[in-house]
């Protein structure tokens, strides 16, 4: 199975998103157009996608997360562009549900949408595996937008034999959010600067966690999640899952172990809210509540934040960069459209106008996705958030975008990183060691991939 070096560098400029990628518990779903979305179409369509009742094309788009589309008011303005258009839009707020469920409608050929999001993580799989069940773009209007990518982006969704899966929508340029108020309460530096002096590395970022825990109010916790704090240390590593070779190498990869280890230290001392990401409501209201202080903070997160802290959260968050000025990678997504839509034609074109740079750019200033498009990069590096006190958002994450590794994916990345960051939750929630934690992933991954 082939294996794409995918770089999540760009260069000096930036773009937004949640993505995703990165959110779970139920199925949130919100419509744009007037129908509820129960099959890749809602009304009977011919080969071009026409409707036979009304004359329009109905498209159907399928994500999760927050793609920041809506939210930019996209959906709205290529309808009014084209009138002849209705899209229905659904998201799942999160992808661990919303990937499952699409291998089940893509392996029936009935119910995908006329648009799906692909996560970064599952992309190597969808090349390796899922060839038959995704269009080629490589002829349509989506896929004109291949030659604006870095070239790891546009290759990582490319076959062997040259057909173009799916296109890009963002990439996860890290940096670290943080609650000044609450910092500030604790006797800690504020000012992103300071902050950042403080943690010349991941060993520092604890030591200060524990300086924060001896001074915060009850109830507050230096960071959210061990999970969280996985990912983002993990993120600044180059091969992390399976070597350049294809090798699967997560249990031989000393970064990877460091990377657990470093994580249940924060959770067996105490410094996590012990909250899954995504996946547990309380997640969503300790952004706005102070339930923790900092969070790793991929470009997508800022949306996130602004979403679930709401108007009262403006002006108590600030950006700084992660532990040691590292540049890392989390998250990124692509747009697909499956082999069993009807309106392929017409979904292209949604596609290729969504990953336009100017949509690029008016969803980084709405979400922080950060545009994957190298034409949009100009348009996003001097963006600035009042929400999070001004913080030069173009510049952070375009100077996190540049430094990162250029990382290497595999078709399981996505199923090695769930379990092990699940065996931290245990760790956080159910008082597991972190050995017998790490043993029990290694039995459930030995289960799962060999």
């Amino acid at each position: 199975m082939p294996i794409e070096r995918t770089t999540e560098r760009t260069a000096e400029r930036t773009t937004a998103r949640t993505r995703r990628s990165k959110a779970l518990a139920a199925a949130a779903t919100t419509l744009v157009g007037a129908l509820l979305i129960t099959s890749c179409s809602t009304a009977s369509s011919g080969a071009n996608g026409a409707s036979a009742s009304d004359g329009k094309t109905h498209l159907t788009v399928s994500l999760f997360g927050t793609f920041g589309y809506e939210e930019a008011g996209l959906f709205d303005e290529y309808q009014k562009q084209n009138p002849d258009v209705t899209i229905q839009y659904e998201s799942t707020q999160g992808e661990s549900t919303y990937w499952p469920a699409l291998q089940t409608k893509l392996a029936s050929g009935n119910g995908a949408a006329d648009v799906q999001g692909i996560e970064v993580g599952r992309i190597a799989d969808v090349v390796a595996n899922q060839g038959d069940e995704w269009t080629d773009l490589k002829g349509t209007a989506a896929g004109e937008q291949v030659a604006n990518y870095p070239t790891w982006k546009s290759a990582a969704a490319t076959t062997e034999d040259g057909k173009v899966l799916a296109v890009g929508t963002d990439i996860g340029p890290m940096a670290l959010c943080y609650r000044s108020d609450l910092l500030g309460q604790a006797g800690l530096p504020t000012d992103p600067a300071q902050l950042a002096a403080k943690m010349g590395s991941w060993d520092d970022y604890l030591a200060l966690g524990r300086e924060f825990k001896g001074k915060a109010a009850a109830g507050t916790a230096w960071t959210d999640s061990a999970g969280g704090l996985y990912n983002a240390i993990i993120s600044t590593q180059e091969e992390i899952y399976y070597d350049a070779s294809g090798k699967l190498v997560w249990n031989s990869n000393p970064a990877v172990k460091k990377a657990f280890d470093t994580s249940a230290t924060a959770a067996t001392e105490g410094l996590t809210a012990k909250l899954d990401q995504f996946n547990d409501p309380a997640w969503d209201k300790g952004f706005g509540g102070g339930a923790f202080a900092t969070i790793a903070c991929p470009s997508w997160m800022v949306g996130y934040i602004k979403g679930k802290a709401g108007d009262a959260g403006s002006g108590k968050w600030n950006i700084t960069s992660l532990p040691g000025g590292a540049g890392g990678n989390w998250g990124g997504s692509y747009l697909g459209i499956p082999k069993s839509s009807k309106n392929t034609e017409a979904a292209a074109k949604l596609v290729k106008w969504l990953t336009d740079p100017e949509q690029q750019a008016k969803v980084f200033e709405v979400g922080g996705n950060f545009p994957s498009n190298t034409k949009a990069f100009d348009l996003v590096s001097g963006a600035t958030d009042e929400y999070f006190q001004g913080a030069p958002i173009g510049k952070i994450f375009s100077d996190a975008a540049q430094s990162a590794p250029t990382q290497v994916l595999g078709p399981k990345d996505a199923v090695v990183k769930t379990s092990l960051v699940q065996s931290l939750l245990s760790v956080e929630t159910n008082g597991v060691s972190p050995a017998d934690a790490w043993q029990a992933a290694s039995k459930d991954l030995a289960n799962q991939i060999g």
